[in-house]
C-alpha cells in the first residue's frame, strides 16, 4: 500500500507521464476506491448494510414526491388538500392536483425512479445472498430475505397504485442479463402477494431494532392488499388475526394511543399504533436521514413564533374541513357539510389584524388535530394568527397543515436545524397504523356481511377522538367539539359503507390515503367533483374549472366472453367492473361474436364511433392510444 501511495505522488508531479505510467499491472489490481466488493457484501455485515441501504430508500431519500407519505399523490389527487403556497413555486403539482398533468410530466415520474431504487436495492441484497459464505446461517438467510421480499413488495405496491402495470423486476436479471427485455404486461398482485407470504413464513414477531418489519407488519400489509383485489374474506381472515395478537416490532401490543395528537409527536415514535413507520433521526449531519417529505409544508412567514417558516405548502381544503362537521355528534353522511350554516367559519379574506372569532357549531376534535386555523392553538406555539401565517391566501385557502409538524418543545432536538430550513424533522411517518387497520378491517366485515362488527370497529376509533378535546393554557376546551359513537344497529350495507369510508377520511386525513381509498372504492369522479365544485370557486385562480376528467364517461363498454358466468362474475368483481353504468357484461356461449369477427387471438377489442368501425385489435388494446382515438387526436 505505501508502494501504491508512491506511485500516485510521482504521476501528480509528473503530468506528461501520466498516461504511460499509470495503466500498469498492479495499479489496475487496486479495488476502486469508495466501492465494496462483491465478496465484501456477501458477508453477513455486508448483506445487512445492503439491507438497510434498501430501507433507507423507503422515505424516498429527499425526494418530495417519492416516499410514501403521499401528501401530492394521496392528499392533494384526493381533495384533503390544495397545493397551496404561490401558483408559481413547485408548479409541477398544479396539474397533478387539477388532473391535467400527462406522462411527460415534470414529477410525474418522481414516485417511479424511487421505487426502483428501492427494488433494486432489496434485489441486490437477495442476489447477494446467493453468494454468502458459511458464516451466513439459514437463520440469518431467513432473516434478510423475508425483509427484502417485504420491502420489495412494498415498493411494487406503491408503483402498482399510481402506475398499474409496471416491469416486473426480480434479483434475477440485471443490465446486461434481460432487465432491458422486461415487459410491463402481467399484473402485480400476484408478485406482491407472493413476496409479503415469504415474508410472513420467515419474518419473527419482534425484532432488535424498531425500524425493521415484524411477521405482523407482513400481515398487516398482505391484508391491505387483499382490500385492494377485493378479496375481502382473506382480508378479515388476516385482520382479525392482527387485530387480536398484533405486536409492534418492539413488542408493544397493537393498541390505539390514547390522545390522538400523541402519535405525531417524535418523543413518542415506534409506540403502539405504529405497525410500520420510516425511522427519522435529526440532526445527525444529513436531512436525509429526518423525515424529508415535508420541508416545505409548514406555515409561512411565521419567524419564531412558529415552524418551520416556509413554504406554505400543503394547505387543507374547505371541503375537507367542512366534513368534520357533526350533528348530535355523528358526522353528517348526507353531504350536506359543504351547505348553509354547515360550513365551517373561516378567516379568509380577513386580516390577522382584524377581529375573528371562531366557528362556534358542533365539529369533530380531529379537525383541530389536522388542521391549523384561525383562533384555535397550534401545537405548543400559539393560536393561529390566519392570514400572517398563510403564504397565498386566494391560491391557498385560510388553513395550515398540522399534522407531522413539530411542536416548540421539540425544537433543536426532534428538530433538525442543519439545512437551508428548519422544516427537517426527526419524527416517523407511519406507513401503516392500527386505526387505518380497524378501518380497513371495519370494510372487510361490511364486505363479508358483519355489519355489527365493522360498527364496534368504527366505535373504537371514534371513542379514541372522543377523549381527545383540544385545550388552550388555562385548560378551557379550544372549540365545540361533540362526537358519539354510533348507537344504532348497522343494517344496510351501503349506511354502513358510508359510515366507514367516511371515518377514515376523519381519521387519516392529509396522511396520503384519500386518493387511493376513492380509486378502490369506485368513487373518484363523484368525490372529487364534488370538492372541484366547492374549492374551485372558493379558490378560483388556482382550482375554477378544474374536474377529475374521466375519459371513457361517454364510452359504452360491452364486454363479451365465451366463459361461464360464475367465473365472468368473479372477473367483474376482482377489476371493480361491477355496478358501472357504462359497462355491460354478457355471455356468448354459442361463439356468435367470435364467429362474425373472426379474432385470431383473445383479448380482441372493437373500438366504433357513432355506428363506424374505427379500429380492431387482435391482441388487447393500449387505454392511451384508445383515449386518442376517441378525442379525435
Amino acid at each position: 500500500m505505501n508502494n501504491f501511495k508512491l506511485k500516485i505522488g510521482v504521476l501528480l508531479a509528473s503530468g506528461v507521464m501520466l498516461v504511460a505510467v499509470s495503466c500498469s499491472e498492479e495499479f489496475l489490481e487496486v479495488p476502486p476506491v469508495g466501492q465494496l466488493a462483491e465478496a465484501q457484501l456477501s458477508t453477513l455485515a455486508g448483506l445487512d448494510a445492503s439491507l438497510i441501504a434498501a430501507y433507507s430508500q423507503v422515505n424516498g431519500r429527499g425526494n418530495r414526491l417519492g416516499s410514501p407519505s403521499n401528501w401530492v399523490w394521496g392528499s392533494i389527487r384526493g381533495g384533503e388538500a390544495n397545493k397551496g403556497t404561490d401558483p408559481g413555486d413547485f408548479t409541477t403539482i398544479n396539474p397533478i392536483q387539477r388532473f391535467e398533468n400527462n406522462a411527460a410530466g415534470g414529477d410525474i415520474g418522481a414516485k417511479y425512479a424511487v421505487a426502483y431504487e428501492g427494488i433494486a436495492r432489496a434485489n441486490n441484497v437477495l442476489r447477494l445472498l446467493t453468494k454468502a459464505g458459511a458464516t451466513v446461517v439459514a437463520t440469518d438467510q431467513a432473516r434478510l430475505s423475508a425483509q427484502a421480499r417485504f420491502l420489495r413488495a412494498h415498493f411494487y405496491f406503491e408503483l402498482t397504485r399510481d402506475y398499474d402495470k409496471v416491469p416486473y423486476v426480480d434479483e434475477t436479471v440485471d443490465y446486461g442479463s434481460g432487465l432491458e427485455k422486461v415487459k410491463n404486461d402481467k399484473p402485480m398482485w400476484p408478485f406482491i402477494i407472493a413476496d409479503l407470504e415469504y415474508a410472513i413464513s420467515k419474518l419473527p414477531a419482534t425484532q432488535p431494532q424498531v425500524g425493521r418489519v415484524n411477521v405482523w407488519a407482513a400481515k398487516t400489509y398482505l391484508a391491505k392488499v387483499y382490500m385492494y383485489t377485493k378479496e375481502y374474506g382473506k382480508a378479515k381472515a388476516l385482520f382479525d388475526d392482527v387485530i387480536a395478537n398484533g405486536v409492534t416490532s418492539n413488542g408493544l401490543k397493537y393498541n390505539l394511543v390514547p390522545y390522538y395528537e400523541d402519535m405525531f409527536r417524535g418523543k413518542n415514535d415506534n409506540h403502539q399504533e405504529s405497525i410500520w413507520a420510516y425511522q427519522s433521526a435529526a440532526n445527525t449531519g444529513s436531512v436525509n436521514n429526518a423525515n424529508p417529505e415535508f420541508d416545505l409544508n409548514f406555515p409561512y412567514n411565521t419567524g419564531p413564533d412558529g415552524p418551520g417558516n416556509c413554504c406554505g405548502f400543503f394547505q387543507p381544503s374547505f371541503t375537507f374541513v367542512n366534513a368534520f362537521r357533526t350533528k348530535d355528534g355523528l358526522p353528517l353522511l348526507d353531504k350536506t357539510y359543504n351547505t348553509g350554516a354547515n360550513q365551517v367559519k373561516n378567516d379568509m379574506d380577513v386580516a390577522s389584524g382584524a377581529s375573528f372569532t371562531p366557528d362556534a357549531g358542533e365539529l369533530d376534535p380531529r379537525l383541530d388535530h389536522t388542521v391549523g386555523r384561525r383562533g384555535i392553538p397550534y401545537l405548543d406555539w400559539m393560536d393561529h394568527p390566519g392570514q400572517a401565517w398563510i403564504r397565498n391566501q386566494p391560491n391557498a385557502g385560510p388553513y395550515s397543515p398540522k399534522k407531522y409538524v413539530y411542536a416548540k418543545s421539540e425544537v433543536g432536538t426532534i428538530q433538525d436545524n442543519s439545512s437551508w430550513t428548519p422544516g427537517y424533522t426527526g419524527i416517523n411517518f407511519m406507513i401503516i397504523r392500527f386505526a387505518d387497520v380497524l378501518l380497513l378491517a371495519a370494510e372487510a366485515e361490511i364486505e363479508v356481511g358483519s355489519l355489527e362488527k365493522a360498527r364496534e370497529y368504527v366505535n373504537r376509533v371514534r371513542t379514541r377522538a372522543i377523549n381527545s378535546f383540544i385545550k388552550r393554557k388555562d385548560g378551557s376546551i379550544a372549540a365545540n367539539y361533540k362526537i358519539s359513537t354510533y348507537t344504532d344497529a348497522w343494517t344496510s350495507k351501503d349506511t354502513a359503507r358510508l359510515a366507514v369510508r367516511h371515518e377514515r377520511l376523519l381519521e387519516l386525513g392529509m396522511e396520503g390515503h384519500r386518493f387511493y381509498d376513492l380509486q378502490r372504492w369506485g368513487t373518484a369522479q363523484a368525490e372529487l367533483d364534488f370538492y372541484f365544485a366547492y374549492d374551485g370557486v372558493k379558490l378560483a385562480s388556482a382550482l375554477g374549472g378544474s374536474k377529475y376528467a374521466d375519459k371513457f364517461k361517454n364510452v359504452l363498454f360491452i364486454w363479451d366472453s365465451y366463459r361461464d358466468m360464475e367465473s365472468i362474475k368473479k372477473f367483474a368483481v376482482k377489476y371493480n367492473l361491477v355496478n358501472k353504468p357504462n359497462v355491460i357484461i354478457g355471455r356468448d356461449p354459442n361463439f356468435t361474436l367470435p364467429t362474425f369477427y373472426r379474432p385470431r387471438m383473445t383479448p380482441f377489442v372493437a373500438l366504433y364511433k357513432k355506428g363506424v368501425l374505427l379500429k380492431v385489435y387482435e391482441e388487447g388494446a393500449d387505454v392511451f392510444e384508445l383515449i386518442k382515438i376517441i378525442e379525435g387526436k
